[in-house]
């Protein structure tokens, strides 16, 4: 069912595997290239910028040709022409993601990628325009729409293998409950039932794939089901001004949210963050453990707000001191261990890869932080401008 064979992938994934080693010094260059020329892969690929380059030039394409095509052929379309408009553009970009894979060998290139996205895309809004208003059934577009999002997202995820089609489903699968029932709490509910039964398949999936190339897809993917879980049950988390509610603002309860749900929910996220860093720990898991790290800190972010506690502009800089202590014991608690290693955990870097990832992290905080800082309100004394009093007649335009 998948378009890349196993003998490909795993082909890939050692070719990956000699190109860390290389570079960390555990291959010599004469072993490399031997290994390298055992280990042929037919799969093209490209490097990032490449293939986000062609990622958008393909889809700036395809939205052209269509918008070309409305402009001559349809000025005023109506919307049962647009929907199979669209719907033939889904058809034809899903065709030709599968050609350029199967004829052109292309992995992760950024072209097959936006043709896949823009499929997804166009049979979504298809359905809309099939199901809209003026079709007369409104109440179910919603529900059709979701549904065939997450079902075409999951199908790309799992042809494909691109993980932000599995995101894009999780996305999807938010609205299914709206046309199901009116209650918000409901509609929480009915969304974590669903996150966690894609949770439950998932667990069982990955298990079957420890040592292949398919593991870290479901790892990945669990990682981001945990997210899912934690952000639906968060009630404060769908505050847009979650920041600045949390350094200067008071609380308010969430309008509407009933009393017992609302402190069983606060329980949750408190109970949510040990069970995943549990789970990531246990199975020396990097992305489900970077998932319990991110929750945790959200909850403590929240804490606040869901007891209606004053908060400080001091706040993030306590937040920030408690994150360093426990990051420096942990440090030192891993490093006094046998070798450095405790249970197989180590605070010595081991991949260069690590250390990227760590500054680009850094790099990214520190301009969400500038743009916080940056975001302030103005001073409230006095502007000096005009200049209309200078002397020997001088004027601000001087």
């Amino acid at each position: 069912m998948r378009i890349y064979t196993e003998e490909s992938m795993e082909t890939l994934r050692a070719r990956k595997l000699l190109k860390e080693w290389t570079s960390e010094g555990f291959l010599e260059h004469g072993q490399y290239e031997q290994l390298q020329q055992e280990t042929v892969s037919e799969l093209r690929s490209t490097n990032f910028f490449l293939r986000l380059v062609l990622f958008v030039f393909t889809i700036l394409c395809v939205s052209a040709a269509c918008g070309l095509f409305f402009l001559v052929f349809l000025r005023s379309p109506s919307d049962p022409v647009i929907a199979i408009v669209l719907l033939i553009l889904a058809a034809v970009c899903y065709g030709a993601a599968e050609f350029t894979v199967s004829e052109f060998s292309f992995y992760h290139h950024g072209i097959e990628e936006a043709l896949a996205a823009v499929s997804v895309g166009s049979l979504c809004v298809g359905m809309l325009f099939m199901t809209g208003p003026s079709r007369g059934v409104p109440h179910s577009a919603a529900l059709l729409v979701s549904s065939v999002g997450v079902v075409s997202s999951l199908w790309i995820w799992h042809r494909f293998g691109f993980w932000y089609a599995f995101l894009a489903a999780m996305i999807f699968a938010v609205f299914l409950p709206a046309d199901l029932t009116s209650s918000h709490t409901a509609q929480r509910i009915l969304i974590a039932v669903l996150y966690v039964i894609g949770l439950a398949a998932i667990t069982a999936v990955r298990s079957r794939h420890r040592f292949d190339y398919l593991y870290q897809t479901f790892s990945l993917s669990e990682a981001i089901l945990w997210v899912c879980i934690y952000l639906t049950i968060n009630l404060k988390v769908s505050e847009l001004d979650l920041l600045d509610l949390w350094i200067a603002r008071p609380s308010r309860f969430v309008p509407g949210a009933p009393g017992p749900f609302y402190w069983i929910t606060w329980m949750l996220i408190w109970c949510l963050p040990p069970v995943v860093l549990a789970r990531g720990i246990r199975l020396k898991d990097r992305f489900v453990i970077a998932a319990g790290a991110a929750v945790a800190i959200i909850t403590f972010v929240t804490n606040k707000p869901y007891l209606g506690w004053k908060r400080h502009t001091w706040d993030p800089m306590l937040l920030g001191i408690v994150l360093t202590c426990a990051a420096v014991y942990l440090r030192r608690w891993l490093a006094q261990g046998p070798e450095g290693v405790r249970d197989g955990f180590t605070a010595a870097p081991l991949s260069k890869k690590d250390r990227n990832l760590l500054n680009t992290g850094s790099v990214a905080v520190g301009l969400l932080s500038l743009h916080h800082l940056t975001r302030g309100p103005k001073p409230s004394g006095p502007e000096l401008g005009g200049g209309e009093s200078g002397g020997g007649g001088a004027s601000r335009e001087f």
